[in-house]
């Protein structure tokens, strides 16, 4: 079903597309694109975590001056911690972690974040097969968020459940900025529209936990410098109006 609808909406995009003229002119069109990005932590970011998943939603309008303003937001994904040492003082001299029945626990951890923006850009046509295509370059602004997510899915362990996990997550929040510099591609006929690139986005935060169980201290408070690079590809579903047709009378 899923598929089907997917097709439909290609198919219905094909369409509206076929009605204007890209080739011979660039277009006004509101733009909505679905994205991944293969992002690699550096700066502070790169001590917590390795690399990481991202998959993320844009929508906005391109002028016919190919200017182009939207939001985006992004969902981040992982499961390379590198934070050492966290639960060193739940180990009995067995090495395992004990649940409250007795047994082995097995306790997961996972990278988890997002981040939500505000965008402006401009697509310069020095190649590409219309005057809607060529090398997109976009600056941005907004918000973002990190966090180690703890999970005992089959296991109670009462010192890191509930709002105990706040003492190990090392939840990270703050303003940030991002830039992406590459290709964006509007196919003349059909539903080829994409866009591929380089990424990267600063984030400026700081620890939302006072404290840190693990260390038994308070948290650093200062700013960290949380910054991402990355590879970033992704679809475009542009919505075209349908060209006006001409009529004539006798």
């Amino acid at each position: 079903m899923k598929i089907r609808l997917l097709f439909i909406i290609l198919l219905a995009t094909s369409y509206t597309f076929g009605q204007r003229n890209l080739k011979d002119e660039a277009i006004g069109t509101p733009m909505v694109g679905i994205h991944y990005t293969a992002v690699f932590p550096t700066m502070d970011l790169a001590k917590r975590y390795g690399y990481t998943n991202q998959i993320g939603l844009t929508a906005g309008y391109k002028t016919k001056k190919n200017w182009v303003y939207g939001v985006e937001g992004n969902f981040n994904f992982g499961n390379s911690i590198r934070v050492e040492g966290l639960f060193d003082h739940l180990v009995d001299d067995k090495g395992f972690i004990t649940e409250v029945g007795g047994g082995q626990a097995v306790v997961e951890l996972f990278q988890r974040g997002f981040n939500v923006n505000a965008h402006a850009g401009k697509i310069f046509p020095w190649f590409g097969p219309n005057p809607n295509s060529g090398l997109y370059v976009s600056l941005g602004a907004g918000y973002t968020l990190s966090k180690i997510r703890i999970e005992t899915t089959y296991d109670v362990v009462p010192m890191i459940e509930t709002e105990n996990k706040r003492g190990y997550d090392r939840q990270a929040v703050g303003l940030s900025l991002h830039q992406f510099v590459g290709y964006s591609h509007l196919s003349t006929r059909g539903i080829i529209h994409f866009y591929v690139g380089f990424y990267a986005n600063q984030g400026f935060t700081k620890y939302s936990r006072s404290y840190f169980y693990d260390t038994g201290a308070p948290s650093y408070q200062g700013i960290l410098y949380d910054f991402q690079l990355g590879i970033r590809g992704g679809w475009y579903i542009p919505i075209y109006k349908r060209k006006a047709k001409s009529v004539y009378f006798n």
